[in-house]
């Protein structure tokens, strides 16, 4: 027969076992929502709430963009030597490279030279509830655009659905990764890549007003990869540390009606898969050379 010791020994095990659990969920999340893009921690003051934003993009953590009650140091935007070198104006060149992290969709490299003209391209991305159409800045981040081209003609974004919403205090909508599910549930959603990553462009002086579309990354500098965020609000306390490449010049209606929905589950940082579901049914980008 148990006794009073017995019970009070069972019920602290079951404390115990309930705390682990916890601690086991907070690494998870802490693994998954690094930093607005795909990485680590920036902080934002929103309505004098200090969150860090995170975006997570490929080794094994994230590319997302949430808000978290905790904040890291900002991350700094110059990529190290070893990483993937910035546009050479000189030969015109782009340099990308191979990263096995995350969950891969290889497409292969795409082409390394890239041209700053036209000035602008024009990015469609048609989706379940209407066209989202993008004005891309081909000639401040000719590296992204080219990368973007490059996955559109390999059909890498083809039914590839948004997997993380924001919210009014956080305004974005996060895309781009092939293998999410947009579930709710499942763990691994952010963590997609193609394969390769390059470094930022245009962050001097980048602002984040509604409309523009940034590339998210992981914590380290030098890590763009396929991911990337829609703002339908204003994030005017995020660093210039991803890179802002076009505005949205149709469909912020879409994403309007989007937030609106809400989410499916929160994942601890306010931010969650969108319960509107939005699939990416096919991706061209226009602009003659």
């Amino acid at each position: 027969m148990a006794t009073g010791k017995d019970r009070q020994k069972q019920l602290a095990r079951e404390h115990h076992e309930r705390q682990m659990q916890r601690r086991i969920e907070r690494e998870q999340r802490a693994k998954r929502n690094a930093i607005i893009g795909s990485s680590i921690g920036v902080v934002v003051v929103v309505g004098g709430v200090v969150a860090a934003v995170t975006l997570l993009n490929g080794g094994g953590s994230k590319t997302e963009a949430a808000a978290t009650p905790s904040a890291s140091a900002p991350v700094t935007s110059a990529p190290p030597s070893t990483g993937p070198k910035p546009y050479n104006a000189a030969t015109g060149t782009c340099d990308y490279v191979k990263d096995t992290n995350g969950q891969v969709k290889s497409v292969g490299l795409p082409p390394t030279e890239a041209k700053t003209t036209p000035t602008t391209k024009t990015m469609t991305f048609k989706t379940n509830l209407g066209d989202v159409v993008v004005e891309l800045n081909n000639a401040k981040a000719p590296c992204t655009v080219n990368s973007l081209e490059f996955l559109a003609k390999k059909k890498y974004y083809d039914g590839s659905k948004c997997h993380r919403l924001g919210s009014d205090k956080f305004p974005m909508l996060q895309c781009g990764d092939p293998t999410a599910k947009a579930d709710g549930k499942t763990q691994t959603d952010g963590t997609g890549t193609p394969g390769y990553v390059m470094a930022e462009e245009n962050l001097t002086g980048a602002a984040y007003k509604r409309g523009t579309m940034a590339m998210a990354k992981t914590q380290a500098p030098g890590s763009t990869g396929s991911q990337f965020f829609w703002i339908y609000g204003d994030l005017a306390g995020l660093s210039p540390d991803y890179t802002p490449v076009g505005t949205i010049t149709k469909g912020l209606d879409i994403l309007d009606k989007v937030n609106k929905a809400g989410i499916k589950a929160d994942a601890g940082d306010g931010t969650g898969a969108p319960k509107q579901t939005v699939e990416i049914k096919d991706v061209t980008i226009s602009g003659k050379s």
